[in-house]
């Protein structure tokens, strides 16, 4: 039951840092399109995000249950334990994570998330890689 306990503590961990990865990357892309940091350009960077974004809104329109959420659930169910228990950490970042609100409240912010994710792709394109470009030319 602790491996349970363990697994859920660290899924919450990563669905966490999923979560921080997709807000903090487009606080950081917006302030470096602002200062002209040549790294908020990085081609597979600002694919990635927008897909990470993307494919939270994708689910949410869809109806499906986020997997990360889902696996927590069994494995704390597992581990005889109420989805909210868990470590200290855990217990804050799951309270940071989930909250009251209806579904179609965090749909629409996910997608008008998205949308802006794909905005500043759109208005801020990154730089195609070396070998997309070098193909081109030829």
């Amino acid at each position: 039951m602790l491996f349970y306990r363990l697994l859920a503590d660290a899924l919450v961990v990563l669905h966490f840092a999923y979560v921080a990865f997709v807000v903090v990357a487009m606080l950081l892309i917006l302030l470096g399109i602002l200062r002209r940091w040549r790294w908020v350009r990085n081609f597979y960077f600002r694919v990635v995000h927008f897909l990470m974004i993307g494919a939270v809104a994708a689910e949410s329109v869809c109806g499906i249950e986020c997997p990360l959420t889902r696996w927590e659930y069994q494995l704390r169910g597992g581990a005889g334990q109420a989805a909210e228990s868990g470590s200290f950490v855990a217990r804050w970042m799951h309270r940071l994570l989930f909250f009251d609100a209806p579904d179609w409240a965090f749909s629409l912010s996910y997608c008008l998330f998205a949308v802006a994710v794909l905005a500043a792709l759109v208005l801020a394109s990154p730089n195609r890689p070396a070998r997309i470009r070098a193909g081109k030319s030829r």
